[in-house]
């Protein structure tokens, strides 16, 4: 079955988007240049026939020279197929650790909706990846918590999360970062208090001070009060 999905992104490669999608994810090496919408009508295509096969093989096949969008696929088909909790963690352990950059990240977390049908379970699976050593697992937790968890129960441990986590990772640091905008926009007040008692690196909390200030949903004396707190 594998090599017959691979027929068909072959067929779906666009030379043009190849040289685009190098310039967003300049660290990935192997690229066909298959835009996102025509990955996801692919991943459900695959849900409607043997979606296990599919996994079992594209899983075990996974590795360093994996296509970029070979890697995306197999993410998008574990977020859009029906199946228990256990079945699905199951794929996720064997996907996060494969996951190598911002785009296979954030495309498949985005899609991880049977994550707030059962919030204690899916929360808790996360929490599992914070003291992880490896940039896009920390990623994929908090870029995680944010799409899906930014609420009155979860509000309290996330920006807790944002406040120890320490990597050198740039991809890190910016899930972070994001996630603290995402977070302010939706309780101001918990998180500005965190950034006046930040214990961030410096990247970070500016970065985060950032992402605020260009959002037009936060007042311009807003804006102003959180520019003084950034770090020289």
């Amino acid at each position: 079955m594998l090599e017959a999905i691979r027929d068909r992104m072959h067929s779906l490669v666009e030379e043009d988007y190849k040289e685009f999608s190098q310039k967003l994810i300049p660290d990935e090496k192997h690229v066909l240049g298959i835009r996102l919408p025509a990955l996801r009508k692919l991943a459900k295509e695959i849900v409607k026939e043997d979606f296990r096969t599919y996994l079992q093989e594209a899983l075990d096949e996974l590795g360093e020279d994996s296509f970029h969008e070979e890697i995306m696929l197999a993410g998008l088909v574990i977020g859009a197929a029906k199946m228990e909790r256990e079945e699905r963690r199951s794929y996720l352990d064997r996907f996060v650790p494969h996951i190598r950059n911002w785009a296979v990240c954030d495309s498949s977390v985005n899609g991880y909706k049977f994550m707030e049908k059962e919030p204690d379970y899916w929360f808790s699976y996360l929490l599992e990846f914070k003291n992880s050593k490896e940039e896009f697992e920390l990623r994929y937790m908090i870029v995680s918590m944010m799409s899906h968890f930014v609420d009155e129960t979860h509000i309290d441990e996330i920006l807790s999360l944002c406040n120890e986590i320490r990597h050198e990772g740039y991809y890190t640091k910016m899930g972070v970062a994001w996630t603290i905008q995402v977070c302010y926009v939706k309780f101001p007040e918990k998180t500005r208090s965190l950034i006046e008692n930040s214990a961030m690196d410096d990247f970070t909390h500016n970065k985060a001070i950032q992402k605020i200030r260009e959002s037009y949903r936060v007042s311009p004396e807003e804006k102003a009060y959180l520019n003084s707190l950034k770090r020289k």
